[in-house]
């Protein structure tokens, strides 16, 4: 099948999304130097709106919706995204191409002050931008005041470096990737804080039936990352996932062998239910649906409903 000889990519416009975006347009020009690529940069209403939490506004969906109308009217050919911000019911015009090589899928955190979520003092003031972290920190450090905390990364730690903040909890990979790795403090246990489904993962979004972008992204796709990836995502959907579900998942895979964890809490971290199923990388999806069953039954399904 014939390759295109130029594609577009559509990203948001912070300075993590463009170098995520800058990231894949080099290895696709390093695997197809004959192919032209171009950047359209976008601004998204979840990029826009920061004064509101992202549950309240309508969920992590409103950082795509702009990126997939460029690719509905052709404006762009395919749109870079963190994982963990694609809507785990995807609009069936629209297909995962290729999922890249995880990052570090942990939590990181970010203080001047202080070495680890165990020295801070009760009362102690953190933030974070989701539901997931709050939940889970609260439920562990109750003596905490966890409060939301909206913006891009650098925006956040200018807020932590002006004192309005003891300390911030971010995902280690966007540190890592913005150069800023030396402001992790402590990386935090998945048993604190389990990750975001898709946390530390890109995920490339194209039209579905483009079969010549999947052949063009073949290089960039991660077998492994991908099994873990969709076996996450499928926890979220069978759960009804949203970011107003403090939900979190996490699978790895060891020696042929996929250990699938995930977490459901109560908002204010009173109540916490956790699971754990283990299996082969073949089939991620039937992992995912194991595993939020038996949440279910632990229950998660009473504080879904409570939450509806």
């Amino acid at each position: 099948m014939p390759l295109p000889d130029r594609i577009v990519i559509a990203s948001r416009k912070s300075r993590l999304a463009l170098w995520q975006t800058e990231h894949v347009r080099d290895l696709v020009m390093r695997a197809h130097p004959s192919v032209a690529v171009a950047i359209l940069a976008l601004s998204t209403r979840g990029d826009e709106i920061l004064d509101r939490s992202l549950a309240k506004i309508g969920g992590k969906g409103l950082f795509v919706k702009e990126l997939e109308a460029a690719l509905a009217d052709g404006r762009a050919d395919i749109a870079v995204h963190s994982a963990k911000d694609v809507p785990v019911a995807l609009d069936p015009a629209f297909e995962l191409a290729a999922i890249l090589e995880r990052e570090d899928p942990r939590d990181a955190f970010v203080s001047n002050a202080h070495a680890g979520l165990a020295e801070l003092p009760r009362g102690a003031l953190v933030g974070t931008s989701s539901l997931r972290r709050e939940a889970q920190l609260r439920s562990r450090y109750p003596g905490l005041d966890v409060r939301p905390l909206r913006g891009n990364v650098e925006t956040r730690l200018a807020k932590l470096d002006r004192g309005d903040y003891a300390a911030i909890v971010l995902a280690v990979a966007g540190l890592k990737r913005l150069g800023l790795g030396g402001r992790i403090r402590a990386v935090i246990d998945p048993e604190v804080s389990l990750p975001a489904v898709g946390q530390g993962a890109l995920a490339i979004e194209s039209r579905t039936g483009r079969p010549d972008l999947r052949e063009l992204l073949a290089p960039l796709h991660h077998r492994a990352t991908a099994a873990c990836v969709h076996a996450e995502r499928a926890v979220s959907l069978a759960l009804g996932g949203s970011c107003q579900v403090p939900l979190g998942a996490y699978a790895e895979i060891a020696h042929g062998s996929m250990r699938l964890r995930g977490v459901v809490a109560s908002p204010d971290g009173a109540r916490v239910v956790r699971g754990e199923v283990r299996g082969g990388p073949e089939g991620p999806e039937r992992a995912g649906e194991a595993l939020a069953a038996e949440l279910r039954s632990r229950g998660a399904a009473e504080i879904l409903a409570a939450l509806q």
